[in-house]
């Protein structure tokens, strides 16, 4: 089925890092002149959404909070239809925002918690930070660990770095459970924002430069997904167990391959 809706992932695919990916900005001017449903999908979780629309403005690229779904969005909606219980963040200060409304524990709590959300802090990762989180976890049996996204590493300005789902690994193996992913990869994060584009899973398709995470985890849904070979792209990995429906050079490729 010829898709009739778009999924864009941020980074490593409309820019890297500080920079912008050429002719990102004229793909996105294309898909509005063509008045294609879009949305931008994003595993970011070290910035709220109003930065998010401030980065792309200086790239050329305007548009609305309402158009980017992000993992935080989607845990502070799942937290709100859960138990109440007071809740933990593990996420940079500046993303705190999208959290607003939430009982939340004290930054050196290290008990009392019902849910423990672990999001990208960056260089602010250490033995201590990551040990508190575990002990909350420990001290409740019932504590849910709430994963936003998993993605295993991004492109940073200095080199590839770890991203959340190490972290959370490391915290569900120390705790013996499972955490509640909402973010790429999973099945119902691209389910939500299918559901905003008012379109199926077969008639919409991911763009991104991650092949587990933005494609794979695209498929499972249902989605079709497009690899870009920019950002994190690595040639090993078109050798995986992961079949990209298509693969381009970068963004800017994005108009000859929906006609084709």
């Amino acid at each position: 089925m010829h898709p009739q809706g778009i999924l864009f992932d941020l980074d490593g695919v409309l820019y890297n890092a500080g920079q912008p990916i050429t002719g990102a900005a004229q793909t996105v001017a294309w898909v509005r002149e063509q008045r294609i449903p879009h949305l931008f999908v994003t595993n970011t979780t070290s910035r709220p959404r109003s930065a998010l629309v401030e980065k792309l403005a200086q790239f050329g690229i305007g548009t609305e909070e309402s158009r980017i779904c992000t993992p935080a969005i989607a845990a502070v909606s799942w937290l709100q239809s859960q138990p109440r219980g007071d809740v933990t963040l593990f996420v940079r200060p500046t993303a705190r925002i999208d959290f607003q409304g939430l009982a939340l524990l004290p930054d050196n709590a290290e008990e009392g918690a019902s849910y423990v959300v672990v999001g990208d802090l960056g260089d602010a990762w250490d033995y201590r930070t990551l040990n508190r989180a575990f002990r909350l976890l420990h001290h409740n049996p019932a504590a849910t660990l709430v994963a936003l996204g998993m993605t295993r590493y991004w492109l940073s300005p200095d080199g590839v770095s770890l991203d959340v789902a190490p972290f959370v690994v490391a915290l569900e193996h120390a705790t013996g459970r499972k955490a509640v992913v909402l973010g790429k990869p999973a099945q119902p994060f691209f389910e939500a924002a299918v559901r905003e584009l008012g379109l199926s899973a077969a008639e919409t398709v991911m763009i991104g430069d991650d092949v587990k995470a933005d494609v794979g985890g695209a498929q499972a849904a249902g989605l079709q997904g497009v690899l870009v070979k920019t950002g994190k792209f690595h040639p090993k990995d078109l050798a995986g167990d992961v079949h990209p429906d298509g693969v381009i050079d970068s963004i800017a490729d994005l108009p000859a391959w929906w006609d084709r």
